[in-house]
């Protein structure tokens, strides 16, 4: 399953108590660190700030005295968590109501003992707290970089942050926090030695990423793509273009320091360069772009190498290297680029993007591991589009099985893509055709893949429309021998992850104990 947030802060009782009461901290109130931030009760330590919110399936307000007897030392929770906090701590309130009035510590107080903040809506005071931090408690010199789009957020995030440490203090955010509630928990994380924030930015919906804009205060606007990605909820790819230039929108002019970095082979990231008043640098695979990359070659899982060209500003000369790079698929070539543009806007000699680049950390989702019967597992489960999808297969194509291997690939559902639905399972399955030796699908939509896969030419017997998980894992341990390479790709929500956990323990004896013990 997905890691629960558990981000480490630089806030202090004095930064809640700030944000939250619009008053400056009573003297009694000591300015105790917050070392991390919590939206689970079972994550909470000594001393951290548990968030109460309403989840889809359960409210976390429940759990604020299990939260506090943790040792939470601050908790914000909306008005119904206000007898429970009453039990295990002192009671703020911080509601609209109470917000004329100055807020006040009892005379019973005793430092140290925790504070619950009640407040009217807790995503709302997370915002406050994080755009606190943002603004009062960092160098006036800190340069934040927003980066959206619909494919490559996290790992674009990850490899720009590496090439920025290799000079400059540099945060960047945790894991994928980049919601109207990720990303606030990512500012709590800034403090005043940092000269650089990268920061993701997502969105459900039009206006989500201008309210991130508002609280991350972006100088450096990164646009990696734009596809159909949560497609059901606006509707048409124009919308979710419109939705991803928000970012654009907001930056600061040119003149200002604003900057907005374009994927130039992406007709509607390109697009966006007449939407932002911040100066424009392109980046893609075209000479067109300044900055851009050609003869690339996919060494498996040995990395690339291709060769950047940089066109530079002052002269139109074009300066131009070979670089290797241990990124996985050709797609992460703009992933590379997008990361070095922000170098060479941030001063860096080209030296010292190249060590930037040589940190995997950038690719954190895509995990390779050994499996049963000898196979190699290609795990790329976090999520699933048509886009990434066909970049999975894409890298498969360029590894080499050992002797006698084959390449396999167990490929699910993606889910809200809306009307580009069918179009865009059918596009996977005619990749997938081209790739793979035996391909196996899991769900009602991932059928369409083995069905458009046969169409387009690959043998019915190798084809496998599954209806589960589980009827993939079966398989799998059947016709899985030795040298195999097998990519798994799709969305955790349909159980692929699953799949990747049972056939790596089934290559630590883990599956074939537990047959055992079913057998008895």
């Amino acid at each position: 399953m997905p890691e629960r947030p558990y981000p480490s802060t630089s806030i202090t009782q004095h930064t809640l108590w700030t944000a939250l009461t619009g008053d400056v901290p009573p003297l009694a109130l000591p300015p105790t660190p917050i070392p991390h931030a919590a939206l689970d009760s079972r994550d909470v330590r000594p001393g951290d700030l548990f968030i109460a919110l309403a989840g889809s399936r359960t409210d976390g307000h429940a759990y604020i005295e299990a939260a506090l007897r943790q040792g939470a030392q601050a908790v914000i929770a909306e008005p119904r968590g206000r007898e429970a906090g009453q039990r295990g701590g002192v009671v703020i309130d911080c509601t609209r109501a109470r917000w004329t009035l100055q807020a006040q510590l009892p005379e019973s107080y005793q430092p140290g003992a925790p504070i619950v903040y009640i407040v009217d809506d807790s995503v709302e005071a997370m915002q406050k707290v994080g755009s606190f931090q943002r603004v009062h408690r960092t160098s006036a010199a800190l340069k934040v970089v927003g980066v959206t789009g619909s494919v490559g957020k996290t790992s674009t995030k990850e490899l720009t942050a590496n090439v920025l440490r290799q000079r400059y203090v540099t945060h960047a955010s945790p894991g994928n926090l980049n919601s109207e509630q990720g990303l606030p928990l990512a500012l709590m994380g800034l403090n005043t030695t940092h000269e650089y924030a990268v920061l993701e930015m997502g969105m459900y919906g039009l206006g989500e990423i201008d309210r991130l804009c508002v609280l991350a205060r972006p100088l450096i606007g990164v646009v990696t793509n734009v596809g159909p990605v949560h497609l059901s909820r606006l509707g048409t790819i124009e919308r979710i273009a419109q939705a991803k230039s928000e970012l654009v929108r907001a930056l600061p002019p040119a003149e200002e320091g604003g900057v907005a970095i374009l994927n130039w082979d992406d007709e509607r990231v390109r697009a966006m360069a007449e939407l932002t008043r911040a100066r424009v640098i392109r980046y893609g695979l075209t000479p067109e772009a300044d900055l851009w990359a050609d003869d690339i070659q996919g060494m498996g899982m040995e990395g690339l190498r291709f060769r950047f060209h940089h066109r530079l500003s002052n002269d139109q000369k074009v300066e131009s290297l070979y670089v290797k790079v241990p990124l996985l698929g050709r797609h992460s070539v703009h992933t590379a680029l997008c990361a070095a543009a922000v170098g060479l806007l941030a001063g860096l000699s080209w030296g010292e993007i190249i060590a930037g680049l040589q940190n995997v950390a950038g690719q954190l989702r895509l995990v390779v591991a050994a499996g049963v019967h000898g196979c190699t597992v290609i795990d790329d489960t976090y999520n699933a589009s048509p886009a990434s999808t066909i970049a999975a297969l894409n890298l498969l194509a360029d590894i080499q099985p050992a002797e006698g291997g084959r390449r396999i690939a167990v490929l699910g559902d993606m889910l809200e893509l809306g009307s580009y639905e069918t179009e865009g399972h059918q596009i996977v399955g005619r990749r997938a055709a081209d790739v793979v030796d035996i391909l196996l699908t899991v769900g009602q939509l991932g059928a369409s893949i083995g069905e458009e896969a046969r169409s387009s030419g690959l043998s019915p017997e190798h084809v496998h429309i599954l209806a589960t998980h589980q009827d993939a894992v079966a398989l799998l341990r059947r016709i899985v021998r030795r040298g195999d390479l097998v990519l798994v790709k799709g969305s955790r929500a349909v159980g692929m992850d699953s799949i990747v956990a049972e056939i790596i323990a089934d290559a630590n004896g883990v599956g074939a104990q537990e047959e055992r013990a079913s057998d008895g």
